[in-house]
């Protein structure tokens, strides 16, 4: 999300940063950049021409001629902007009300209500560890139902169930019932959508909203219809009460513009955004941090809670202990590191949040090649014990069976060597300390553009 937007505002305030004194003409040239990026980014026009006369009013002022470093002061300011255009904090759920809580998921079909619903519920129960309970009262679309049950199951998360034939009001008021019975933390309730805005449509949420008495009301809306995500929101927002916005689909929206628009045009914070098809890929949306990303400055905090969340500790630890010890790092350790950054969501999620993306290229996050991480994988698991743990002794009939055994050629099997190499001299230099300091150590194995997977001979999978 945001490549291109990233791409556009980093070269305009690289362009800024260095330099001792800013005049009227080169401020406003670069905010002629920054709107064009805005535009281009299918952020709304209205929101656009507020952002750039905010950030001509503190810019023009006192605030960056007084500064020591100029440059930089403009870029705090775009900074600071982009924040307060987001909502500046991030809003939570508000679940205070007595059990048990009801979220209401409104939107239009197609959005991802069914599963950002599935994602909600899995994201309370690992976080705030609240018990949940999913409803749909989707009597229109035959599979709806089927969908929420499947996805419950698959999840580990209590489904209630309903039918095509029950009226919504009456599925809501007896799922209420249960989970009043069964002392449930939070209800969701996914209810219908349709392919466009209609009355039949909004008066059916609004008697729902009315029998159910949710806490929340979040409007789910798709991040790739740009600016029609700003204004279907507003048209939701007219007809309901709603508390929040769930942006689905950024993973896919380059551009970015909903996220800029929404909350603006609505009024109402952007509570989550969803990142991914994995069950797991939903995270609550911090203004501050997704501002930094979008200028290059990466999220590191991001990075650090979804290690903290998805590194196996007890491995990373085992594996610390067993390099201080001087027993080196073997192809089995390797495999584990692999799978811990499969965990995180491959190389290129994580180079997406690491300082200094604005000096790659466009989009280069997404250009990673994950799938090499299966093919490695696939390599070492058709070693054997002997052979992961000294790789020395793999001979020209060793490879030839390694490579047969995992479908793979044996260029690829001498490149996961050259590859484990590296890695050997990194855990070295470290003395351990598993993912966390992988990490860190990233720099002996980077590219031309400073990240892993760059290109360059022999690193970290490659753009594709």
């Amino acid at each position: 999300m945001f490549d291109s937007l990233t791409d556009r505002l980093s070269s305009t305030l690289r362009k800024l940063s260095g330099k001792a004194t800013l005049t009227e003409n080169n401020i406003q040239e670069a905010l002629r950049e920054v709107r064009r990026a805005l535009l281009e980014a299918d952020v709304a026009l209205p929101v656009v021409k507020d952002f750039i006369d905010r950030v001509t009013l503190r810019a023009v002022g006192q605030e960056v001629a007084q500064s020591l470093s100029p440059g930089q002061a403009f870029i705090k300011i775009v900074q600071a902007e982009l924040e307060q255009l987001m909502g500046s904090a991030n809003e939570a759920l508000d679940l205070k009300a007595v059990p048990p809580a009801v979220v209401l998921m409104a939107g239009l079909q197609g959005a991802g209500k069914t599963t950002t619903a599935a994602k909600l519920s899995l994201w309370l129960k690992n976080n705030p560890k609240k018990s949940t309970l999913l409803v749909s009262t989707d009597v229109y679309r035959p599979a709806a139902i089927k969908q929420l049950e499947t996805l419950a199951n698959d999840l580990g998360i209590d489904f209630f169930p309903s039918d095509p034939q029950q009226a919504p009001e009456q599925i809501a008021r007896d799922a209420l019932a249960e989970a009043k019975r069964r002392f449930v933390d939070v209800l969701i309730v996914d209810t219908a959508g349709r392919l466009a805005i209609d009355e039949a449509m909004m008066e059916e949420i609004r008697r729902l909203h009315q029998v159910l008495k949710p806490v929340e009301t979040l409007f789910v809306v798709d991040a790739m219809t740009g600016q029609d995500a700003a204004n279907t929101a507003r048209a939701f927002n007219d007809a309901l009460p709603l508390t929040g916005v769930v942006l689905t689909k950024a993973d896919g929206d380059a551009r970015g513009g909903a996220a800029l628009s929404v909350r603006q045009i609505t009024g109402k914070p952007i509570k989550f955004i969803g990142t991914g098809e994995k069950p797991e890929a939903l995270e609550p949306f911090y203004p501050d941090r997704i501002a930094s990303r979008i200028l290059g400055m990466g999220d590191v905090l991001s990075l650090i809670e979804e290690a903290e969340r998805k590194v196996d500790k007890e491995k990373a630890e085992r594996l610390a202990r067993k390099i201080k010890k001087g027993k080196g790092f073997d192809l089995e350790d390797f495999r584990e590191q692999l799978q811990q950054m499969k965990n995180m969501g491959g190389v290129g999620s994580i180079m997406d949040k690491l300082p200094g993306l604005g000096a790659m290229p466009p989009g280069a996050g997404q250009m990673v090649d994950d799938s090499q991480f299966t093919r490695m994988e696939a390599i070492i698991n058709s070693m054997t014990p002997r052979e992961r743990v000294n790789p020395d002794i793999l001979n020209g009939s060793r490879k030839r069976r390694i490579t047969q055994g995992s479908g793979t050629q044996i260029q690829d099997l001498n490149r996961l060597l050259k590859q484990h190499k590296q890695m050997q001299k990194v855990m070295k230099k470290m003395k351990g300390g598993g993912m966390a300091n992988l990490m860190r150590g990233m720099g002996g194995m980077k590219g031309p553009g400073g990240f892993p997977g760059a290109g360059g001979g022999g690193n970290f999978p490659r753009f594709r």
